[in-house]
């Protein structure tokens, strides 16, 4: 019984990490591309979108708290330099590789291919940043969460909202009797697409513990990396919705690998590795994980990222192509 009940959680998360991946492609909402919208559009919605999914994170864990069925939650680090530095690296990686590690999947599912390079480098940035920083380890914050301690009325008003955006777009429709299309359209927008995106995380998290790639190769590169095989599993289950919808949004190009671009990527993967190791934690991270839980390192973090992504592209928007058009992080 306890093996049934393990097989069909577990086909449950790879439904979720599929579902993940054809938001994180259809979303169009990738750090690289939501900052690249505020330099050259003046426009929020993207970075909007991106904090939304925090806020649905954080309202997921609320009501997984209330239900008895949160795991143990990663503790949250003190503010620093390295902080700082880590952020800013980060940030300078994904202006290189031009998206960050979420929008690497989907750049990979519609048909770069090039950005399988990105985890390669992010493995050996992971490796080598002792080496090349020597930083102390960071130092845990002996308090937990302050989001944890909210009232289990505040999960039920998330819960609400979060059924109230995935369901809008879908109601619009049928009054206004939109054509299927422009339905499809307006429910994979970006708001709608991190919400879907912070929830599948949040099922992923009760389901199978941590499992983005991410903490696969920090974990390999510190010699503890455990459930592989499984955690290989939901990799090619996120990789397979990235592929899915870039097929069914017209994005799919079957783009030939340029040395150029392996390097680029392979480069930034390398930065970002440098980056998540600092802080610690990479950008999918921060938003999914350490914002949610309201912990100040993660919100510097990130800040600090944006901020780095911004300056490069206004130093080089006269001579760099144009950077990540989609994808999430």
């Amino acid at each position: 019984m306890d093996i049934v009940v393990a097989s069909a959680a577990f086909l449950v998360a790879l439904l979720c990490a599929g579902t993940m991946g054809f938001a994180i492609q259809r979303g169009a909402t990738c750090t690289v591309a939501a900052v690249d919208e505020v330099v050259r559009e003046r426009g929020v919605r993207r970075l909007a979108a991106l904090l939304e999914a925090a806020l649905w994170v954080a309202g997921g864990l609320l009501v997984a708290q209330g239900l008895q069925v949160l795991p143990k939650m990663p503790a949250g680090y003190a503010v620093g330099p390295w902080t700082v530095l880590g952020g800013a690296l980060l940030g300078l990686g994904a202006y290189v590789n031009r998206a960050c590690v979420f929008g690497a999947i989907a750049r990979f599912g519609s048909g770069e291919w090039a950005y399988l390079v990105t985890p390669l480098g992010f493995y050996v940035g992971c490796v080598s940043v002792g080496r090349v920083f020597g930083a102390p380890a960071p130092q845990a914050l002996p308090y937990g969460s302050p989001v944890l301690q909210a009232s289990a009325w505040v999960a039920l008003l998330f819960a609400a909202l979060a059924l109230w955006r995935l369901g809008r777009p879908l109601l619009d429709g049928v009054r206004t009797g939109r054509p299927v299309a422009m339905l499809a359209a307006r429910a994979w927008s970006p708001h709608t697409a991190t919400t879907i995106i912070g929830v599948t995380f949040v099922v992923l998290l009760l389901l199978v513990g941590s499992w983005a790639y991410t903490d696969v190769l920090v974990e390999l590169a510190r010699g503890m990396a455990g459930s592989l095989a499984a955690r290989s599993l939901l990799l090619l289950a996120l990789l397979g919705g990235a592929a899915l919808g870039g097929w069914t949004a017209g994005r799919y190009r079957n783009t030939p690998i340029a040395a150029a671009q392996v390097l680029r990527c392979f480069v930034g993967g390398l930065l970002m590795g440098w980056g998540s190791l600092l802080i610690p934690g990479g950008n999918d991270g921060l938003i999914l994980v350490g914002m949610p839980l309201l912990w100040p390192y993660a919100w510097v973090a990130f800040a600090t990222m944006c901020v780095t992504i911004a300056a490069a592209m206004l130093l080089g928007r006269r001579h760099a192509a144009p950077a990540g058009g989609h994808g999430v992080s």
